[in-house]
């Protein structure tokens, strides 16, 4: 569902800088006014693109990004064309999370105290908005380095972020081409997962 116009999460004790940071697979992060998010989020036929790119499932279940994938695993969404500054890409799960809960008045990528968007489930390309929380770079950092360690974890594939994304990308688009009915691409999912699981000796 689209987000009001003019709706703007509020985040208490912290000033509006009327833009954020968006980072697009390296360190370099694009500067997004926040009102062309609401521009963006409001616009139907957007929304409905960036549907088109994400396969839903139930709300337990991470709902894959399968357009572009960036060097980082997250899903790379062109909402618009904006000059050469790439301001019309942006961050899928970024989209996906402001798309439900409104737009995000501070958002960076430098300091520890910045507001970031955590990934709870750790797959980078998940767009299910129930597996994001808003926190800060400080305690995702920690968050990642404690969690990395589980072999069951996303964090833990061997193929990196960016290989299980686009694997698992491939795995939805090869069950959307099939025409395989829901049970059929969770298999097909699952198997992507399963494949870049670390080899245990026991």
């Amino acid at each position: 569902m689209s987000v009001a116009s003019g709706l703007t999460l509020e985040l208490e004790g912290l000033p509006d800088r009327g833009e954020q940071l968006a980072l697009l697979g390296d360190r370099r992060p694009v500067r997004v006014p926040a009102d062309r998010w609401r521009l963006w989020l409001s616009d139907p036929v957007i929304v409905a693109r960036f549907d088109s790119k994400r396969y839903r499932r139930s709300s337990e279940a991470c709902w894959p990004f399968f357009g572009a994938i960036s060097s980082t695993g997250h899903g790379s969404f062109r909402a618009a064309s904006v000059g050469q500054e790439r301001r019309g890409t942006v961050p899928a799960h970024l989209f996906a999370f402001q798309l439900e809960h409104g737009v995000i008045p501070r958002l960076g990528w430098a300091a520890t105290d910045d507001v970031t968007v955590c990934h709870q489930c750790d797959y980078a390309a998940c767009t299910n908005p129930g597996h994001m929380r808003l926190g800060t770079n400080a305690t995702n950092r920690v968050e990642y380095v404690r969690r990395r360690r589980n072999l069951n974890s996303p964090l833990a594939d061997v193929r990196g972020a960016a290989g299980r994304s686009h694997a698992i990308a491939e795995a939805v688009r090869a069950g959307l081409r099939a025409g395989d009915n829901a049970a059929a691409i969770d298999a097909r999912i699952r198997a992507a997962e399963d494949a870049g699981r670390p080899l245990s000796l026991w």
